[in-house]
């Protein structure tokens, strides 16, 4: 399996600061990133690790699902997933305090109840839930009605 990279360039104090993160395997594109911006409830056009890690999970996560589906039975027409990844307070200094992983799903062939299986084995299995095993993770799964 290959080996993903990404690159920062950090110019600065941490509170005047700021930098680049570059994802360097896909050349997708570089972003800006802030601690202040970091903090604050408006993110004003940069992006941040917490943002980084919802985008890997809930990318990790659907493919997971889309996997669990597939061996339950069923077959996924369409899935949205949502991480939320919350920037907190531990013992004075930053800590991600938890993840909310929100999926809704069109799937033939499994009923409710097979969803939710389905969903809670991917967030077991799931390689970046696996990596954050140190943060509470929370599922809200559901089919569209």
């Amino acid at each position: 399996m290959p080996t993903r990279t990404a690159r920062t360039a950090w110019n600065g104090t941490l509170q005047e600061g700021s930098g680049q993160v570059e994802l360097s395997s896909s050349k997708v594109g570089t972003y800006e990133v802030s601690f202040p911006k970091r903090a604050a409830e408006e993110a004003g056009g940069t992006t941040s690790p917490e943002e980084l890690i919802a985008a890997a999970h809930s990318s990790c996560f659907a493919m997971a699902l889309s996997s669990e589906i597939g061996k339950a039975g069923g077959t996924p027409q369409a899935l949205e997933v949502t991480a939320d990844v919350t920037l907190g307070q531990k013992d004075g200094a930053p800590h991600i305090t938890g993840i909310t992983l929100t999926v809704r799903g069109e799937v033939d062939g499994l009923d409710a109840a097979g969803f939710e299986q389905a969903a809670q084995a991917a967030k077991v299995g799931c390689p970046v839930s696996k990596a954050l095993a140190g943060t509470e993770i929370t599922l809200d799964a559901a089919l569209d009605q």
